[in-house]
């Protein structure tokens, strides 16, 4: 398989559940600035949504879209418990939680990385609006040790990788001692200390 993908990105979360899983996997980045390849080819004929990640499986076909990718990696390694089975209603927990990072978290951060985005609406982000989903993981981590209970999952990687972007965006998170701490026990896992480590300083 391949993943097309930029290191520290959202795409990052892939590779911690590709890892995890135990499963090889050939990297290509991609320039998001001008959606080209490193070898100069065009992104956008691999993935018309000119976003990462995208994996091409070994028939060729391609899949887009980080919270889907990670399921369907996590389906090929059943054993690693990244994703309960169909019918286990603790997969269910663990999509309502990858969902919830997708469309309330990831979602409100995304601005802040982008450069036109105004000033006034950075600072309601992070007097705000990232406050409130904040409170919702801490809350949420008072309960179990990982979003979706006692194991980590690909609800994790996912979160873990987004959370990471609070310290780009010079948020300090000691009003959330759970989340830090969280972020401390995920980080030291061997598959995320393996993909972090060849991330880029930012």
């Amino acid at each position: 398989m391949k993943l097309y993908q930029v290191p520290g990105t959202c795409s990052t979360a892939s590779r911690i559940v590709l890892e995890e899983a135990a499963i090889m996997i050939d990297l290509q980045d991609v320039d998001l600035r001008t959606k080209s390849l490193q070898d100069g080819t065009s992104y956008l004929a691999v993935n018309p949504k000119g976003q990462v990640p995208a994996l091409v499986l070994e028939d060729g076909q391609i899949l887009t879209e980080g919270a889907v990718i990670m399921q369907y990696v996590a389906d090929q390694a059943p054993a690693s418990g990244l994703l309960p089975p169909p019918g286990d209603f603790a997969r269910y927990r663990v999509l309502e939680w990858t969902n919830y990072i997708a469309t309330e978290l990831h979602k409100t951060f995304s601005p802040l990385n982008r450069p036109n985005t105004p000033a006034e609406y950075r600072e309601l982000i992070k007097s705000t609006l990232l406050p409130r989903v904040f409170g919702v993981i801490e809350a949420r981590l008072a309960e179990n040790a990982y979003l979706a209970g006692d194991t980590f999952t690909i609800a994790d990687a996912y979160a873990y990788v987004v959370l990471g972007w609070a310290k780009m965006a010079e948020l300090d998170l000691s009003a959330w001692p759970r989340i830090s701490a969280y972020l401390q026990r995920v980080g030291e896992r061997p598959s995320v200390q393996k993909v972090v480590r060849v991330l880029p300083a930012h």
